[in-house]
């Protein structure tokens, strides 16, 4: 049994509701313990995932948060720079799912966040698991 946290940039409550339960779901499904920890934002998650691995307590991460579209540059920068972060720790061997969506709208949001329909947040703790698996496998 491995350990994962979860690592969300609560927002969108209803939103983020439905991808911790998917990625919780996911890895519960497994057999793995879960833990939810809550940071202000999307870019706070990288940061989050290394303070947490310092720590030497967790197998693997799910990223969550939801970053939609608005009126400004700032969604771009959210966007990439979240999505940046979270690559490079993956490229670092650690075993990160990147759940967070970004969105033109929270139509689009509903349906990714959903469990019963596309259930992004249950990818990214696949996408966890498998990394894990590979880290392993290699190690």
């Amino acid at each position: 049994m491995a350990k994962f946290l979860i690592v969300e940039a609560r927002f969108y409550d209803h939103l983020n509701d439905m991808l911790v339960a998917g990625a919780r779901a996911a890895l519960e499904a497994e057999g793995h313990a879960v833990e939810v920890i809550t940071v202000p934002g999307a870019l706070e998650i990288p940061g989050a995932i290394v303070l947490a691995d310092q720590s030497g307590h967790f197998d693997g991460y799910v990223a969550i948060g939801v970053v939609i579209r608005g009126e400004t540059y700032h969604f771009e920068i959210v966007a990439g720079e979240s999505a940046r972060g979270v690559m490079a720790l993956t490229m670092d061997g650690m075993a990160v799912g990147n759940g967070i969506l970004t969105v033109e709208n929270e139509a689009q949001a509903l349906v990714r966040a959903d469990p019963a329909q596309k259930d992004k947040g249950g990818e990214a703790s696949k996408a966890a698991l498998a990394l894990l698996a590979l880290r392993n496998q290699y190690s």
